[in-house]
């Protein structure tokens, strides 16, 4: 459909085109001949498409004039060769725009400045494409224009998608989220819309109400307009106009007092573009626009801008001697744009580009008869010149100028104003580089980008109605609709929430609390509650959810438990109860008996615990055996030192001093853990001697997972699928149950005789029941977190609003007080006993045995390392040469004996040897001297005989 609707819209783009090729015409076109012109010419055809009685016209002709005359007065530019600008007017017509086009193409020009409309430019885009003749535009600002359907229009100026993006930052920044869209009826203001409707979208936000009208709407028309806005709930209005329409807007809005406090008004660039040009504007045009937020395209501020300001006023004297023409951002980016144009066909002709045109054969299949459609010709260098122009980079009056990838100016800005007085007030920027800031865009771009929420910033608005507190952004609505809001009519417990027999009202615990946060709102809210279900079964909450999302109810209040699934379809409100999963079973008193004082432990724990009272004495024996008198002796004394040394620690009560450094680090430890382990007895065994016991074989959910018994759970609850797909139980064991007289039932009657072996329902439902029902009890603990809210719509203000009464509510204890109202019981006398708890297991205790046992094993190790070390410094004999099997054994029965030796006895025999071993070298060493001395005698007589011979 979308396919066929393009090309039938191609079809007829053509035709019309044809029609106004023989209109213009008019029987006198030439035959039309191919042409080509080498090198620079002296003159250049541009052409102008202007609306010259419109705002933007009347400043764009003087901008676009004295451009051509600045370019053709500086030879450098264009070396020698002089642009030639012929201007025409559209005077607002589409017709007319399309006519001067087609009387462009029949003087070959190479270039088409305009048009200003972006409703023209979608139709003559298609006769720029087909004859490859380059449109730029400084006004166009229709987003779907950059689309690649239109390859020869280049926009110099910033995008409408970049203002539209302001806007929803704007937007997101103040906290709201929906807003009224009031907009002209043809492709500007459709396509913006569009745009600002999917910057919205990516920040969580809407439009909720559309309010278009078209471009010859009188007074009249735009009053019924608004009238219909007025009845909408959104107090967030953005205009998208032009100027003369835009202020019939407000004037209409003053007029219906929706100008006062409590709307917000935002505008697009269309209201800067004739403040900044009417020097004098009508105090009552102001009146109009009090409070107004409005966005103006920035031009970073330079010697090239002032430069041209301070010509303004004698340009514009040409135009209008009487009352000068202020000038607007657009005038910057129509001078510019001849720049820009300029400097493109200076590259154009450095690139070896000629200025030759060519016969349009498709036209020339479409002649014959009264057509004359020869004088069409195609620009043959239009596609160089077009990549010239989005290559060029340049610093104009607007500031640096270039194009990005998808033909849109770099770093596009805008500035934030408010109307205030008879003057605007600039409260900050908006660029698309950092966002919302107080600070010129120019200054950021050095910085990395921040776009983080504590980052954007600015100034304080004064608002409609001359407030400066931020308004709410939306009311009811004022059509006299009441808000339709779903309430459970439940059949059981209906103290929460119960429908009045014979009356249209309801009753209870949540009705009560939304009642007093609806109190607490500083405005009125119209509402009707209207049951869900019958009153015989307990309706599902998530399916009343749903019914939100399906626009069946406006709200939902009632016992509605926040779940994950559910706030996928609403929000809801701050929760004003909790209530999580719990397993309520039956139980009965536990009784002491003769071996009560066992029960504090597990079997497991009592047995790790014996196990390393023994492992700790046999560690300490070991570390003192060497050292200390109180652990050495005969075996059996050694062996009862261990076991009334380790036993004892349990009383600290231990007699046997320790001297060993590592012993006494392992017994620092040990004694830790015994104090601990005693306190943690003691304290668990007090509490099953004096405090009477309830018993439940179910201890918890983990109980029921594992069994295969069958579980209750409320009917219309959301506990049934979170059991099946969360907990992973089968739905074969889960059993509905609809009263509390069913649980009772099925709870006595157990899983052997059809009933339960426990049910699965909301903390708060389960703390009503067991008011009355003393033989059941809560078993392990709530392993679910959630609350009770009341559901809105997605985005709803009024969520927000309730979440912030029901807080108030709490901390004035007005919440407690409604609590006790509905759900005080008297308790029963059972509730004062205490239900068995788990024995205390290993596990709660291994982190102690663990560092204790590897306080153990480090000191052993530390141990063995100084024994081996000591036996080898003071226990080392050389093995015979005949070592073997028997050597390896006598040297084990050597360590051992060594180990089992007190140091003492170790020390004093080393001592023994050292010194007869000093004693044997010093003899040694006297002998040698003695034997040394001898033949030195012997040697000297011998020389000396030596000596006497030679002298004879």
């Amino acid at each position: 459909m979308e396919s066929s609707a393009v090309m039938t819209t191609s079809i007829g783009m053509k035709l019309f085109m044809v029609m106004v090729l023989m209109l213009s015409g008019n029987g006198q076109f030439s035959k039309g001949f191919d042409t080509n012109v080498s090198g620079r010419p002296d003159v250049l055809n541009i052409g102008s498409i202007l609306t010259l009685n419109s705002v933007i016209g009347k400043v764009a002709k003087v901008a676009i004039d004295a451009a051509v005359e600045d370019v053709n007065s500086n030879p450098a530019v264009l070396r020698g060769t002089k642009l030639n600008i012929t201007t025409l007017d559209s005077n607002y017509s589409g017709f007319l725009g399309i006519v001067e086009a087609i009387r462009f193409m029949e003087t070959q020009t190479m270039a088409i400045i305009g048009p200003q409309s972006s409703v023209i430019a979608h139709v003559i885009s298609h006769i720029a494409n087909e004859l490859q003749v380059p449109m730029l535009s400084y006004a166009a600002t229709d987003p779907t224009l950059s689309s690649l359907e239109y390859p020869f229009f280049v926009r110099t100026s910033p995008n409408d998608l970049f203002q539209m993006a302001a806007i929803a930052e704007l937007v997101e920044y103040y906290g709201w989220r929906e807003v009224i869209a009031i907009y002209i009826d043809d492709d500007f203001g459709r396509n913006g819309i569009i745009a600002l409707a999917d910057q919205l979208a990516a920040r969580r936000c809407r439009i909720s109400y559309k309010a278009p009208f078209t471009a010859d709407a009188t007074i009249s028309d735009i009053r019924d307009v608004l009238v219909q806005v007025a009845l909408t709930e959104s107090r967030i209005l953005v205009v998208h106009t032009y100027p003369n329409s835009g202020l019939d807007v407000f004037s209409v809005a003053q007029s219906l007092g929706m100008m006062d406090s409590g709307f917000v008004w935002f505008a697009t660039t269309w209201l800067t573009t004739i403040l900044d040009i009417k020097n004098h504007f009508a105090s009552e045009a102001f009146n109009n626009i009090q409070g107004v937020i409005t966005l103006r395209i920035h031009t970073p501020e330079s010697q090239k801008k002032r430069d041209f300001i301070s010509r303004w006023t004698n340009l514009t004297k040409k135009v209008s001697a009487r009352s000068p023409i202020g000038m607007n951002t657009y005038a910057l980016y129509a001078y510019d744009t001849v720049w820009l144009l300029a400097h493109a066909i200076d590259a154009f002709f450095e690139k070896g580009g000629n200025l030759s045109f060519s016969y349009y054969s498709r036209l020339g299949e479409m002649s014959g008869g009264s057509l004359h459609l020869n004088s069409m010709s195609i620009f043959n260098g239009g596609k160089l010149l077009l990549d010239r122009l989005l290559q060029i980079n340049m610093t104009g009056v607007t500031g640096m100028y270039g194009f990005t990838s998808d033909r849109n100016l770099i770093r596009p800005a805008c500035e934030v104003i408010n109307v205030i007085g008879t003057g605007l007030r600039r409260i900050g920027f908006w660029s698309n580089y950092s966002g919302l800031s107080i600070a010129p865009p120019e200054t950021l771009y050095t910085k990395p980008p921040n776009r983080s929420s504590s980052n954007q910033q600015l100034y304080n608005v004064v608002w409609p109605g001359q407030t400066t507190q931020k308004p709410r952004g939306w009311v009811f609505p004022d059509n006299g609709r009441e808000m339709k809001i779903g309430v459970p009519n439940r059949a059981s417990f209906r103290e929460f929430v119960q429908e009045v027999p014979g009356a249209d009202t309801f009753k209870g615990y949540c009705i009560d609390v939304f009642t007093a946060a609806l109190n607490l709102l500083p405005y009125g809210v119209p509402y009707k509650l209207v049951a869900y279900g019958d009153g015989r079964t307990n309706p599902s909450g998530t399916e009343l959810v749903r019914l939100i999302t399906a626009g069946v109810y406006d709200a939902a209040v009632g016992d509605i438990a926040i779940t994950t699934n559910r706030t996928r379809m609403v929000d809801f409100t701050q929760p004003y109860i909790e209530s999580g999963l719990v397993v309520v079973a039956p139980v009965r008193k536990s009784n002491s008996n003769a071996w009560a004082f066992l029960r504090p432990f597990t079997p497991q724990m009592w047995a790790v615990t014996a196990i390393f009272f023994l492992i700790v004495g046999a560690v300490v024996w070991i570390l003192e055996h060497r050292m200390n008198d109180e652990f050495r002796g005969p075996p059996r004394k050694q062996v009862v030192t261990i076991l009334w040394f380790s036993l004892s620690t349990l009383f600290f009560s231990h007699r046997e001093n320790t001297v060993s450094t590592l012993g006494r680090v392992v017994l620092v430890f040990w004694l830790f853990v015994v104090l601990i382990i005693n306190s943690s007895y003691t304290a668990s065994l007090t509490s099953i001697l004096t405090v009477q016991q309830l018993f439940s074989p179910i201890k918890g959910i983990e109980s029921l997972i594992s069994s295969e018994d069958r579980i209750g759970y409320q009917l219309g609850s959301f506990s049934r699928d979170y059991l099946i797909e969360e907990v992973g139980i089968h739905e074969s064991r889960l059993v509905p149950l609809n009263m509390p007289e069913d649980y009772v039932k099925a709870l006595k009657d157990g899983p052997r005789n059809g009933g339960v072996a426990a049910v699965i329902d909301e903390r708060a439902y389960i703390e009503l029941f067991l008011s009355t029902q003393c033989e059941f009890s809560i078993v392990g603990q709530e392993f679910t977190k959630n609350g009770w809210g009341f559901a809105f719509p997605r985005d709803s203000p009024l969520a927000l609003d309730m979440s912030t009464a029901i807080l108030k509510l709490s901390e004035s204890g007005e919440l407690q007080q409604i609590h006790d109202k509905w759900l005080q019981r008297s308790a029963c006398s059972s509730q004062s006993t205490k239900l068995v708890v788990d024995r205390l297991q290993l596990g709660s205790f291994s982190g102690l045995f663990f560092v204790c046992g590897l306080a153990c094993l480090l000191a052993l190790l530390v141990y063995f390392i100084l024994i081996v070390r000591q036996f080898l410094r003071y226990h080392s004999e050389p093995e015979s040469e005949s070592s073997g099997q028997s050597s390896r054994s006598a040297r084990i029965q050597t360590f051992l004996s060594f180990v089992d030796e007190k140091e003492e006895s170790v020390r004093a025999r080393s001592k023994r040897r050292h010194l007869e071993g000093v004693s044997n070298l010093s003899n040694y060493e006297n002998t040698a001297e003695n034997g040394s001395s001898k033949r030195y005698r012997t040697e000297m007589l011998s020389n000396r005989s030596v000596s006497f011979g030679d002298l004879d």
